[in-house]
């Protein structure tokens, strides 16, 4: 079910989760990722359900966020959350089923992860989700639902911490600083180093060099 139905002048940063509560829902559920496009590292997905009542200042799109403020955030959502959960989809299975599905199967990991079951999903971009849930997509969702952009600080932190341990398990990348996306940087080490398991094998900027 897609409800792209309402102008931007229309919404608050609530506006959705509080139309789902109107229309009977209890339990409604921001989806989001980050890393879709990244030359390494996995995708990683989260799912946050706020409570009515919460304390979240600062709170947008995690892509509007320095990393500090994004770390300051992440306790302060787990914290105050309904029920979050996170789920991810490496490298490998990237390269199996492509980027999109594999975004789709980190984000019904995510879901299926929430100690409360969702019974409404807001989805941030334009493809739902299978299954049988209700749900929503948004385009920009990030930053017009607060439950899509919690979502999306999890996804950031989780995935960049994931890329800060990776350094030390394949140094010379510089994933600490770049975090697998395809800087100039990263393009030399792959050219010089070759892909290590932690690169996206179909994605262009690593295949020419395996």
């Amino acid at each position: 079910m897609n409800l792209e139905l309402f102008s931007l002048a229309e919404e608050s940063p609530l506006y959705f989760e509080q139309r789902a509560a109107a229309q009977g829902y209890r339990a409604v559920a921001g989806v989001d990722e980050a890393g879709r496009g990244p030359l390494a590292g996995p995708v990683v997905a989260a799912a946050v359900i706020l409570p009515a009542v919460f304390e979240l200042p600062g709170l947008t799109d995690s892509k509007q966020l320095t990393a500090a403020a994004r770390e300051r955030l992440f306790p302060c959502i787990c914290r105050q959350a309904v029920a979050w959960g996170v789920g991810l989809a490496d490298a490998a299975t990237v390269d199996r089923i492509n980027i999109l599905q594999a975004t789709l199967q980190a984000m019904l990991r995510a879901v299926n992860r929430l100690a409360v079951p969702a019974d409404f999903l807001l989805i941030d971009g334009i493809t739902p989700l299978p299954g049988t849930v209700a749900q929503q997509t948004l385009k920009r969702g990030d930053s017009r639902s607060l439950s899509v952009a919690a979502a999306s600080v999890l996804a950031k932190v989780v995935r960049d911490r994931y890329m800060l341990i990776m350094e030390n398990r394949f140094p010379g990348y510089g994933f600490a600083g770049h975090k697998g996306y395809g800087s100039a940087a990263h393009r030399e080490a792959i050219a010089r180093l070759g892909p290590c398991p932690l690169h996206r094998r179909t994605f262009r900027g690593v295949r020419e060099y395996l």
